[in-house]
């Protein structure tokens, strides 16, 4: 199975390339839009609470405590990468695809 076009691997760890709707009637994933994953958030973009949504989303989806789940980029933009610590990008690619 071919990775997901927003999944690559890095030192053994997944990293996940996003683009966040904040704000959002409803939470969840939101599919693949060009090489980004969409993910809708309900939390606003302030104080840090949309990237601590992301984050909790994220680790849902993958089925891993959250704090294995970091913001490499992206702190203040919509687009943003996260890195899934300890956990392979194959695998990764396999349970986002399974609960888009």
């Amino acid at each position: 199975m071919a990775l997901a076009p927003f999944i690559s691997e890095l030192d053994g760890a997944a990293h996940v390339a996003i683009r966040v709707t904040p704000r959002a009637s409803r939470a969840g994933l939101g599919g693949v839009r060009g090489e980004v994953l969409v993910l809708r958030v309900s939390a606003p973009p302030a104080e840090g609470k949309a990237n601590a949504a992301v984050r909790s989303l994220i680790a849902k989806a993958c089925g891993v405590p959250a704090g294995r789940v970091v913001l490499v980029r992206g702190k203040s933009s919509r687009e943003k990468v996260v890195r899934i610590e300890g956990m392979s990008a194959a695998e990764a690619s396999r349970r986002l695809r399974a609960t888009s």
